[in-house]
């Protein structure tokens, strides 16, 4: 079961068609948390996507409880995920908690284990989008 909240987000128009069609890709159903993304959202065109918000191969650091030492990750599709190198599959319950979120906003996710971590997103370093690449 997901408690995880309803929380507006922004997706650019070509997040929203690789991530559905990634979710098609699932015999059993994509992650719930990636659908319910896919079903709220707002979406908006690659140029208009404000420079804060989490696209697909965003930067980011990210601070968990207050007192711990803020993250570095980057937001990325399963085959390139690396974890252990700060490379999240948007797929994973971090992941999808993170897209379409801005600056300043907690993620909130479940993990398979049924713990239910946080972390505030500090700050976008990078996003492709802000730079001029619309089609990364």
């Amino acid at each position: 079961m997901n408690s995880r909240s309803i929380t507006e987000r922004t997706l650019t128009q070509l997040d929203y068609v690789r991530l559905t069609r990634l979710a098609s890709q699932f015999k059993s159903g994509a992650p719930e948390a990636v659908l319910t993304v896919l079903d709220t959202s707002d979406l908006v065109d690659s140029q208009a996507v404000p420079g804060d918000v989490v696209t697909m191969y965003t930067q980011l650091l990210l601070q968990g409880d207050q007192g711990t030492p803020p993250y570095r990750v980057t937001l990325c599709y399963p085959g390139d995920a690396e974890p252990a190198e700060g490379f999240i599959s948007v797929l994973s319950p971090l992941g999808a908690s993170l897209i379409g979120l801005r600056a300043g906003e907690v993620a909130r996710w479940q993990t398979p284990s049924g713990s239910q971590p946080h972390a505030k997103i500090l700050e976008v370093l990078f996003q492709p989008e802000a730079s001029g690449d619309y089609t990364l």
